[in-house]
């Protein structure tokens, strides 16, 4: 990762810094560039490993993730190792190889489950306010259930509105259910109400999220008693 980060970063007007921060992966025999003419630019960023393919027992395929404008890359990075298992040391073998990421997958679809809108009407103002305690972290043990403990967002956002509830048909006492969430978020300002065209970030935004939580029915009403990312779409 460290070094397709520098070798991925062509800046004509640092040169001698990037042979110098480039020099202790290669081995002696590298030229300084390592293949670039030095001309032209290229920034990478959101750099991320994506996989290891053995070519043998001393050779192996790292292919690095990244971004570089608005297109998605893979860097494929040869490397050797010197058979040392103690005090192992690495050298990029050859020259890396830039290939396009793979394209989004494909979204599968999803039949919606028979909803229990009886259910779905007695779990709205519970987990409304259920959202607001969770983003607050105020009363949030109130609306659990009796062997849960979960941890909230302290804060960091506060509750607009629940915007949708998938409640599946099933057990009369426990459901897997799904949440949309709209959280507020803040503005580097603080909470704003009306927009400001000049600077949008000092004003509170909106952000959508999906939840998946198990709730539980307690006496006459439901309880949460897990909480986790929903996973796909829902509604």
């Amino acid at each position: 990762m460290q070094f397709a980060h520098l070798y991925l970063d062509l800046n004509p007007a640092e040169l001698s810094i990037r042979a110098a921060r480039l020099k202790p992966y290669l081995s002696p025999q590298a030229t300084e560039q390592f293949g670039w003419d030095g001309y032209g630019r290229l920034q990478a960023a959101y750099l991320q490993p994506a996989g290891v393919e053995t070519i043998d027992t001393h050779n192996v395929v790292v292919t690095v993730s990244f971004q570089s404008g608005d297109k998605r890359y893979h860097a494929a990075i040869p490397l050797v190792w010197d058979g040392n298992a103690d005090l192992p040391s690495f050298a990029v073998s050859g020259q890396p190889g830039i290939l396009p990421a793979p394209a989004p997958a494909e979204l599968p679809v999803v039949a919606q489950p028979d909803a229990d809108e009886v259910v779905e009407a007695e779990l709205r103002p519970q987990l409304a306010e259920f959202f607001g305690a969770y983003a607050s972290g105020v009363q949030l043990q109130r609306y659990l259930a009796t062997d849960a403990n979960l941890p909230n967002l302290g804060g960091a956002f506060t509750f607009v509105e629940l915007k949708n509830l998938v409640v599946p048909v099933g057990d009369a006492t426990s459901r897997d259910i799904q949440a949309v969430v709209v959280w507020g978020v803040p503005g580097a300002s603080g909470q704003s109400v009306e927009p400001t065209p000049a600077d949008p970030s000092a004003m509170a935004g909106r952000l959508e999220q999906a939840y998946r939580l198990t709730v539980v029915k307690q006496g006459d009403k439901w309880y949460v008693k897990a909480i986790r990312g929903a996973g796909r779409a829902v509604g």
